[in-house]
């Protein structure tokens, strides 16, 4: 589905990522674990357009991304949950729910997608005329996650979900995570909860100073002795 092949990106003059290469294949969860600063970040603002790789290539669904425009980049199915949601917090749940489906098919089934939405965050629809700055974190992440959906996307990139939540709430986000998977959404995790990320996932990649330095299915990495030492204090 998502093929990023030895890319190089630069903040400036500051080198972030060297020589990267991934995968995401079609209806998994792909993992992209590391430290802060480790280069999680700037991947998926790669993959989404924001950012131009200096060298190598990125593709999905065998359309070369390289050059492509950001702001068309969720008409092809390609939706990023930012790091510290980003709502509209003068605006509404709903309206915040809408502003999600503002393109193409997304809009024509924005009423059926809406009702999708509600039904696996039931709290958003009690909450639908709260304004979305007065929710908890949790619910705002809930927030952010439907507006995603709304967009009917192929492939979903969510950033730090679970960043500065309760342990409970995390749970629940995660668990989200897996139900929206089951439903058919390719999600690509950047997370430095290792655990839970690794827990869930089908594969993930370890990102260490903008390199990629191990890769394999969620078990084995659970097993792996440098992420056992580095990542779960083991």
């Amino acid at each position: 589905m998502l093929r990023i092949k030895d890319i190089d990106v630069f903040y400036g003059d500051v080198q972030v990522l060297w020589g990267v290469s991934l995968e995401v294949n079609k209806g998994e969860i792909l993992a992209l674990l590391g430290a802060n600063g480790a280069g999680k970040s700037t991947t998926i603002k790669t993959i989404s357009c924001l950012l131009r790789p200096r060298r190598g290539g990125l593709w999905f669904e065998d359309q070369d991304l390289v050059n492509f425009p950001p702001h068309r980049v969720i008409t092809l199915g390609i939706m990023h949950v930012p790091e510290g949601r980003r709502l509209f917090p003068q605006m509404t749940v709903e309206e915040n729910l809408l502003l999600g489906s503002l393109h193409g098919e997304a809009k024509t089934k924005r009423a059926q997608t809406l009702k999708q939405v509600y039904e696996i965050f039931p709290r958003l629809n009690e909450r639908r005329t709260q304004l979305a700055g007065t929710l908890s974190g949790g619910e705002q992440q809930m927030l952010a996650l439907g507006r995603g959906l709304m967009s009917l996307p192929k492939l979903m990139m969510l950033d730090e979900p679970s960043l500065g939540l309760a342990p409970i709430v995390v749970r629940s986000i995660f668990e989200i995570l897996q139900r929206i998977n089951k439903e058919g959404v390719t999600v690509l995790l950047v997370e430095q909860n290792v655990k839970q990320s690794l827990n869930i996932c089908n594969r993930a990649y370890v990102l260490e100073n903008g390199r990629v330095v191990l890769t394999g299915t969620g078990k084995d990495l659970l097993d792996n002795a440098h992420i056992k030492e580095a990542y779960l204090g083991i």
